[in-house]
């Protein structure tokens, strides 16, 4: 494939407003966004200059990514640095809070760019969106927000929370979805990864199933309880969120839920995303797998430009991790050539979600390649 430089981009936000301006001659591949006529999403490899000449043929990809960012919703500096993200074939794909205060412009954005994106499930942060905002809910605390992430999983481990209220709220999301949108989103999966706690996981995959959505995501990164840059919170959380993950694997599986074979993300949050980092998780991704194998695999991202206080949020403002610099260390690193020069140097080709619906000879459904022997090789 050729590759072209692209020039600057003009406003994200409209005329004069949020202009987005990435940076001047980048020599990238066609993108991954060019819609096929039944809407599915065909990707095209992320070239980096030099090329090879046209007439020689393309390596097979060791990894297909999906970068995904989330919290598409948030607040409008979030949404910028997201799209940011996505003209310069950095994101391939974005998870909306449809709770967020940002909610109906990124849904224009999204319209605008026509970005791929899934919902964002959330029930851990800001103010519901179904029958719970009516009045007491074993979701909410008296001043009618959600627990927050610890003691919405503190609830669910006490046995206080009514599955039946979970299944109202993801309901409601779902079809507040399809307002913003006008279609069904590409894929669900969980803000703080709630969708994966013992009880949730059950009603997540039941309602995903009666709405036609096939594509998930299983948080297990695999070796990240032995990266010693994570901080002893974060190293644990990392830990809590696998065990979850692997008990939600039945109730996916028993309800017809995909996933990608491998998922990173855990260890390159925030200020620990570096090139090298990403990297090294997709090689531990790929360890046992045969050459020649084609693994898909999941990048987990939080892009965007600092939030400022007190736009943003979910109903609560935003948070410090939203307002802090991280996210647009988030940004950098995934924009800049580093890591772009990086995995085409290990074989990844980056692609959306939905183009992992159409399988390659000798590839098999995606969440089925390595489960089996990730699970056998991760710590009970």
């Amino acid at each position: 494939m050729g590759c072209r430089c692209r020039a600057a981009r003009g406003s994200v936000g409209g005329e004069n407003k949020g202009e987005v301006q990435p940076r001047q001659g980048v020599c990238v591949g066609a993108g991954p966004r060019a819609a096929s006529s039944g809407g599915a999403w065909t990707a095209q490899p992320t070239s980096l200059c030099p090329q090879p000449p046209a007439e020689a043929p393309m390596a097979r990809p060791r990894v297909r990514l999906v970068v995904t960012a989330d919290d598409f919703g948030y607040c409008p500096r979030r949404d910028e640095g997201i799209v940011e993200a996505f003209l310069a074939g950095a994101v391939t794909s974005v998870s909306l809070l449809v709770n967020g205060a940002a909610a109906e412009s990124a849904a224009e954005l999204a319209r605008r760019h026509q970005i791929p994106t899934g919902l964002h499930a959330n029930l851990s942060e800001g103010r519901p969106v179904g029958p719970a905002r009516h009045g007491t809910s074993s979701l909410l605390s008296p001043e009618g927000f959600f627990l927050g992430k610890m003691g919405f999983r503190e609830a669910v481990a006490a046995g206080d929370v009514d599955l039946h209220q979970v299944q109202e709220e993801l309901e409601a999301q779902l079809s507040r979805f399809g307002e913003l949108l006008g279609r069904d989103p590409t894929h669900v999966d969980g803000h703080q990864h709630v969708h994966v706690l013992p009880g949730v996981c059950q009603v997540f995959a039941e309602a995903l199933q009666a709405y036609g959505v096939r594509f998930t995501r299983l948080p297990l990164e695999r070796g990240v309880d032995s990266c010693a840059w994570l901080e002893a919170q974060a190293r644990s959380f990392a830990c809590a969120v696998e065990r979850d993950a692997r008990a939600a694997v039945g109730p996916f599986s028993r309800h017809g839920l995909r996933w990608t074979d491998a998922f990173v993300g855990l260890s390159t949050c925030g200020r620990h995303m570096s090139a090298h980092r990403v990297s090294g998780a997709l090689a531990r991704a790929l360890e046992g797998i045969p050459t020649g194998h084609a693994l898909t695999a999941e990048l987990m991202a939080h892009p965007g430009y600092p939030s400022v206080p007190p736009t943003g949020g979910c109903g609560e403002g935003p948070d410090a991790f939203s307002c802090s610099w991280e996210r647009l260390h988030e940004l950098r690193v995934l924009t800049t050539p580093t890591l772009r020069a990086r995995l085409a140097q290990d074989g990844v080709q980056l692609c959306a979600l939905l183009d992992l619906d159409s399988k390659r000879r000798g590839e098999v459904v995606p969440g089925e390649a390595t489960l089996e022997a990730f699970l056998e090789s991760s710590p009970p």
